[in-house]
């Protein structure tokens, strides 16, 4: 009989799991798999338990919000040989599920985690030491969206809301920085904001165009964000965003890369999927191509 490790944050949702636990685990039963349940604990437990246990499983599935995914995922990447990943979704923002296409109907998303559709390759990131899933960012705004009411995520996307916030307040201090590229590019600047994604949303608000995110192609979205000087220049900057086109002499730079090095002269603050990713002067990224298989909807 096959096997499957059930991880599940019991207060994600604002503890909404629980009351849909029996019928997630009658659909993973029926599905042939003797099932596994551990609820975490704290945090990072997710990834500890997904470390220890994981290998022993012909299939993971987690359950919660965007940093339950990422704490699992974390563990998973730790494993030689790391079993499929699935995801039932039940946090506030759930960006990886909306780039994954996940249904919003719990026994839905439950029985897609465990179906026999062929898993999606996923590109996971690694910033210094540290795994992430979707989205590695720094400078202004990068936890404040996280907190805003939906209805204005539904209105500004993410990059608008950072863009227009940066050029309303002006006791914002960007970072000098030294950005290295892929061994063959060298940007220096002052930047305000920076973000390495491989997801359409952070933060709950569309962040990228779903046509342009390829998830397993070894490159990451990059985006620096420079002090806005009109709101013209902020227009055009998110309309070379939209093209996939770097605007060399606007607010906005973005472009692929599979590595970069950020340096700067003081330590920088980073949230990796929506959580506290460290400080330091020298940040490295990575992109592990394929790194997990993942369940993805249609």
């Amino acid at each position: 009989m096959k096997e499957l490790l059930f991880l599940y944050n019991p207060t994600s949702g604002k503890g909404k799991v629980k009351g849909e636990l029996s019928a997630i685990l009658d659909t993973f039963t029926k599905a042939g798999y003797l099932v596994t349940v551990r609820p975490t604990q704290e945090k990072g437990d997710a990834a500890r338990i997904a470390k220890e246990l994981g290998g022993q499983f012909d299939r993971v599935i987690c359950s919660g919000g965007d940093g339950t995914l990422s704490e699992t995922a974390a563990g998973l990447m730790q494993l030689e040989h790391p079993p499929v990943l699935g995801y039932v979704p039940f946090g506030s923002t759930n960006d990886c599920a909306a780039t994954l296409r996940l249904p919003k109907k719990v026994q839905e998303a439950a029985a897609l985690a465990v179906g026999d559709r062929p898993p999606r390759p996923w590109d996971v990131g690694m910033l210094n030491d540290r795994a992430f899933i979707y989205v590695a960012a720094f400078g202004a705004f990068t936890e404040v969206s996280y907190d805003t009411p939906q209805d204005l995520k539904n209105t500004f996307g993410h990059l608008a809301y950072v863009m227009a916030g940066i050029a309303s307040i002006p006791s914002i201090s960007p970072y000098r920085m030294r950005v290295e590229v892929d061994d063959q590019q060298v940007l220096e600047d002052d930047f305000y904001y920076g973000m390495v994604c491989n997801t359409i949303s952070v933060g709950g608000m569309k962040a990228l165009p779903a046509d342009k995110v390829v998830v397993d192609d070894g490159k990451f979205e990059v985006v620096l964000v420079r002090k806005p000087s009109s709101i013209a220049d902020v227009t055009a900057s998110l309309q070379a965003l939209i093209r996939q086109a770097p605007l060399e002499d606007g607010a906005l730079l973005s472009f692929h890369a599979s590595r970069l090095t950020f340096t700067c002269d003081r330590p920088v603050p980073w949230t990796v999927d929506g959580e506290y990713g460290g400080s330091q002067e020298v940040n490295r990224v990575e992109n592990c191509r394929q790194a997990l298989q993942i369940m993805q909807g249609e």
